[in-house]
């Protein structure tokens, strides 16, 4: 039987009972027709599963029980960043949910040179709740306990001068580089990985990148588009140096 995973922002322990957020309650009384006694499991992000059993379903609000705690031990032993120039519509949707099934601990989506995505206050703020969500549903799906941190979209050249005593290793994606994923030597900090946008990274963007200590990584001959591009080198990183 399918195990029914759902991320909740409440503070679980064994014996609690607690009304399920009203969305994940309908979910799971009109779309999974789940009752009284049926069993599904829930998360904080906390790095533990709580199986639970629903103790009531209402017009307005289905109740669980906290059965138990369990510890997962899923998460990648190889901490990656993924620094993701912010792609159009879905596909940074598709990033989003891709990377954090790939194990990604955090995402920041970059506005830089070639961006044709423009963000204003608003937009950028329910962008950033959109982007959340969808990781939190990527999750459920994954069996990950320990939602991946999506920062608000920053300018490149912010977002490096933030990067004062980060010791992960610094790689951005660059057809013209010549240095491979099996090359590369990690330490316990982990790895940062810069992609570009649609129109790639631009030249004042490399510049910013070489001068902030980034070496170019190469994934192959083709040029690939960015929806592919960042998930292709992650799932190489997690083979190569992390999950394997």
């Amino acid at each position: 039987m399918r195990t029914i995973r759902i991320h909740v922002d409440l503070p679980l322990a064994i014996g609690t009972e607690w009304p399920l957020p009203t969305q994940a309650g309908e979910h799971v009384a009109r779309v999974l027709r789940l009752t009284v006694g049926d069993p599904l499991t829930l998360f904080n992000g906390d790095g533990s599963d709580y199986p639970a059993t629903i103790r009531s379903v209402g017009k307005r609000e289905v109740v669980v029980r906290v059965d138990d705690r369990q510890v997962l031990a899923n998460e990648s032993p190889l901490p990656l960043t993924l620094a993701q120039g912010v792609a159009r519509g879905e596909k940074m949707d598709l990033i989003v949910q891709k990377a954090t099934e790939l194990g990604v601990v955090r995402i920041v989506p970059l506005l830089t040179e070639r961006s044709e995505v423009k963000l204003d206050a608003a937009r950028a703020e329910k962008r950033l709740a959109h982007w959340r969500a969808v990781a939190s549903s990527a999750c459920e799906q994954s069996g990950r306990a320990r939602l991946p941190e999506i920062t608000p979209a920053l300018p490149l050249p912010l977002w490096l001068a933030g990067l004062t005593g980060e010791d992960a290793l610094r790689l951005a994606l660059l057809p013209e580089a010549t240095r491979s994923s099996r090359e590369l030597r990690f330490t316990a900090a982990g790895g940062l990985l810069v992609v570009g946008p649609e129109g790639g990274l631009g030249e004042r963007d490399i510049n910013a990148l070489t001068a902030a200590g980034f070496d170019g990584l190469r994934l192959g001959p083709r040029i690939l588009r960015t929806e592919t591009a960042g998930l292709a080198a992650l799932a190489a990183l997690q083979a190569l140096h992390g999950d394997s």
